[in-house]
């Protein structure tokens, strides 16, 4: 690990220059992976002095966590802002299997998995940084959706059963066609896509519908 600099103390920031920092250090970590990437090479990536790095973030970690934060408030705040029907599940199911679908098809996101895969041996910290500024909070949304869901009366559950079977429902989308995306291979056609949340949604349905 690089030893910081100590960072001057009482000196502005300057969100202009933050954001070209966490710009070239998101693009390079996913283009280069963590190790790889330096503190310098970010530092002359966004034309500021290595020193103004540190001021920022007083180490590599923090830099890449700041960065995985950034991309994932981004990436997840369309999922996160969907607006949901406890009425009506299979619409609320339906606009939430397409967005999922079209969050995990971004090569964003598929270089981040890629990734944080390759991490997950040696930087584990990392790599649950990002499950709990990601992945985690998207599925206590789900969650609290079925739950609400239930309270109006249109499926049934228990409220410890809401974040299983909310991780049941996006894992449904997480199979061989997610594996060939992030194996680089093609991705699925919008319409095997639209099938998938069709079919995904009728099996949930009937799992947790409840009986008039």
């Amino acid at each position: 690990m690089e030893a910081p600099p100590q960072p001057k103390r009482g000196r502005p920031r300057d969100p202009e220059r933050m954001r070209r920092v966490l710009d070239a250090a998101a693009s390079q970590f996913i283009e280069l992976g963590f190790d790889r990437t330096s503190v310098e090479s970010v530092a002359q990536a966004s034309n500021v002095s290595k020193m103004t790095v540190y001021s920022y973030f007083p180490s590599k970690e923090a830099l890449f966590e700041a960065c995985i934060g950034e991309r994932c408030n981004g990436l997840f705040d369309l999922f996160m802002q969907a607006q949901l029907d406890p009425a009506h599940p299979r619409e609320a199911l339906s606009r939430v299997g397409t967005l999922f679908l079209e969050l995990m098809r971004h090569p964003d996101v598929l270089a981040m998995h890629r990734m944080m895969f390759s991490s997950a041996l040696t930087h584990p910290e990392l790599c649950a940084a990002f499950y709990t500024q990601g992945p985690q909070p998207a599925l206590q949304h789900l969650a609290n959706y079925l739950l609400a869901a239930d309270q109006a009366g249109a499926l049934q559950l228990s409220p410890q059963g809401a974040a299983r079977a909310a991780n049941q429902f996006l894992a449904m989308f997480l199979g061989s066609e997610h594996l060939a995306s992030l194996l680089g291979m093609a991705l699925p056609s919008p319409q095997q896509d639209a099938a998938l949340v069709q079919q995904n949604v009728a099996m949930f349905l009937r799992a947790y519908r409840r009986d008039d």
